[in-house]
């Protein structure tokens, strides 16, 4: 069994997730390999564990993934990170749809800075890559919103403590995902998780739905329910026994097929219940595993009762995002100021959410691409402690939240985010596209789909009757068939692809339609078109057109594009599929976001080492 940290861990101050340790190892272990002691294979293996990446690029170019449990940020650990922006990487850092954040382009020899940085804040990369236990994720939303029958936040942190450094969460079959949701809502996407845990309450005692074995990618499928009500005081058991049954009967020869979803497809659900029955019983009987709190009663989190502190000056603002250098290959952040009469209003509208509790609102900061420099960074940890509770949320799809401000001070919040290019407004709307890192940077991405997402936010900001009738659509978009930007439960999502052309490679996506998540669990967006990358927007244009005529009511964009006749929705793009040698054009053979000819480099991943 894991040794639990000291319990009381709950609410703002949290105590560290770093280990000193770990990075000395780190360290210790680059010398070792660059001695020639072990070998590549497990150099790599060892640093996947310690959440180091290798990148596409030939040359010394490191992904860093950064855990942030349950997306939840400290004023100094924004400091860290964007110190480490600054000093390691390309000036800004990347939000993930798993609430990590992610430095890109960062060399070999820095990592091990960059990670005593950020444990200086109580930051780890530990199992934030290989095959182990991720990053726990939970809703932005937990302990504020008026739909949840409880906090999830102290559950989730517990059981993310659990597992950090456990025994077997560094040598599974594959990675193994975590997702707490609190809300009527499925914010967080938890029947995609190998453990979804939904909060729920039976005769005044607090508990979860619990679904295992979901996930995207080849084999997409809904968590299956394995308690329709678990008490929350046999979490950490349940937990437990099922990383056990896949740690024990797991494949770990076929790296590609390796997922629990493929585990529980291979033995049955009836099979796979039977394990998990026998290990459950085989933790119980060793005295199992008790939360580090009362189960019924945690600690919750109250409104801050401490003075705020002085809100940045916004000229000195603009000033201080103007010195700032951003370096290295790629798309870089784009800080935008709004000009137009209402922008306050629309912000409003669109990024401003009441918490249950009366008086106090949650603010949205819409981060396009979720990028965030290092300036802004230091400007989020300023105005969280001037108008919130000191703390942000990051959020599965890239943006921010400033909790707890006083809805009096909104306009003053405003002002100076919009001061630091973070005032959009469209927050979880058509024009809030989702996106993983693509080609930029990941060894496994066919194209750039950081460029098309640039592409899309850009139109549906300014074709105004897409972004008037087609609001709620919501747009993700990979780089290949994994999914890391979520395209599989989107709307309308785009997997990167290509074609030839008269022998030449042309970038494409496949468009799907009609993927979501509701809490009673997840559907997947059907192929209705595989398009030409420059063909992308006018694909959207349409069916965000046909969505706008023929929406019944408060009819999401998920089921209205799964009511609508698959053949229908393929006649509608059929004409953007058609490219032959005689209607090309040169840009056609260029990806987005970039400026020379498209040259597919698909090499081996990492992400099933």
């Amino acid at each position: 069994m894991a040794a639990l940290d000291n319990p009381q861990t709950l609410g703002r101050a949290r105590l560290s997730f770093a280990n000193q340790s770990d990075i000395d190892e780190f360290a210790a272990t680059l010398d070792r390999f660059e001695r020639g002691d072990i070998t590549p294979d497990a150099w790599r293996i060892f640093r996947l564990l310690r959440g180091t990446y290798g990148q596409r690029q030939t040359d010394d170019a490191q992904m860093i993934r950064v855990k942030i449990p349950q997306g939840l940020l400290s004023g100094e650990q924004l400091s860290a990170l964007a110190d480490v922006a600054e000093q390691f990487s390309r000036g800004f850092g990347h939000i993930t749809t798993r609430q990590n954040v992610q430095f890109h382009f960062v060399r070999l020899h820095d990592v091990e800075p960059a990670m005593r940085r950020l444990a200086g804040a109580g930051l780890t990369t530990r199992e934030a890559c290989g095959n182990s236990v991720r990053n726990i994720t939970a809703c932005p939303y937990a302990g504020v919103s008026a739909s949840e029958p409880f906090d999830v936040t102290p559950y989730s942190e517990a059981l993310t403590r659990y597992f950090l450094r456990h025994p077997l969460s560094s040598s599974l079959p594959r990675k193994f995902k975590i997702a707490f949701e609190g809300c009527a809502d499925d914010h967080i996407k938890a029947a995609i998780n190998d453990i979804g845990w939904l909060a729920r309450v039976q005769d005044g005692r607090r508990g979860f739905r619990v679904l295992a074995g979901g996930g995207t990618a080849t084999l997409a499928r809904s968590g299956a329910v394995l308690f329709d009500f678990l008490p929350a005081g046999e979490l950490l058991d349940v937990a437990e026994a099922i990383v056990r049954v896949f740690h024990a009967l797991g494949d770990y020869q076929h790296k590609q097929r390796n997922r629990m979803k493929f585990l529980i497809r291979s033995l049955g659900w009836d099979a796979w219940r039977e394990a998990f029955d026998r290990t459950l019983a085989e933790v119980r009987a060793e005295g199992g595993v008790a939360l580090p709190f009362d189960a019924d009663a945690p600690a919750i989190e109250s409104a801050p009762d401490w003075p705020h502190g002085a809100a940045p000056d916004p000229d000195q603002i603009v000033a201080r995002l103007a010195a700032e250098r951003l370096t290295g290959p790629g798309i870089h952040p784009l800080p935008v100021r709004a000009q137009a009469t209402g922008a306050y209003a629309a912000w409003t509208a669109t990024n401003v959410r009441p918490q249950r509790q009366r008086g106090y609102a949650i603010a949205v900061v819409t981060v396009p691409l979720g990028d965030l420099t290092a300036e802004q960074l230091r400007v989020l940890r300023e105005l969280a402690a001037a108008y919130s509770d000191g703390s942000v949320r990051v959020t599965p799809t890239q943006n921010v939240f400033l909790r707890w401000v006083p809805t009096a001070e909104l306009p003053g919040l405003y002002i100076r985010l919009h001061a630091a290019g973070l005032g959009l407004a469209g927050a979880d709307t058509i024009a809030d596209v989702t996106s993983c890192p693509g080609a930029e940077s990941c060894k496994l991405a066919v194209t750039q789909s950081r460029g098309l997402g640039r592409l899309l936010e850009t139109h549906a900001r300014t074709a105004n009757t897409l972004a008037a009738g087609a609001a709620s659509i919501d747009v993700k978009i990979s780089g290949c068939p994994n999914g890391c930007g979520q395209h599989h439960i989107a709307a309308v999502g785009f997997q990167g692809s290509l074609r030839k052309v008269d022998g030449r490679a042309v970038p494409q996506y496949f468009v799907m339609a009609g993927g979501g998540v509701t809490s009673d669990g997840a559907t997947f967006g059907r192929l209705v078109a595989k398009i030409p990358a420059r063909r992308s927007a006018t694909a959207l244009d349409r069916l965000g057109a046909l969505f706008a005529a023929e929406r019944i009511g408060d009819e999401t964009a998920a089921a209205f594009f799964n009511r609508i006749d698959l053949g229908r929705l393929k006649s509608l793009l059929a004409d953007l599929e058609t490219l032959s040698a005689a209607d090309a054009r040169d840009e056609d053979f260029v990806d987005l976001g970039e400026s020379k000819t498209f040259t597919p480099e698909m090499t081996e991943g990492e992400c099933a080492v």
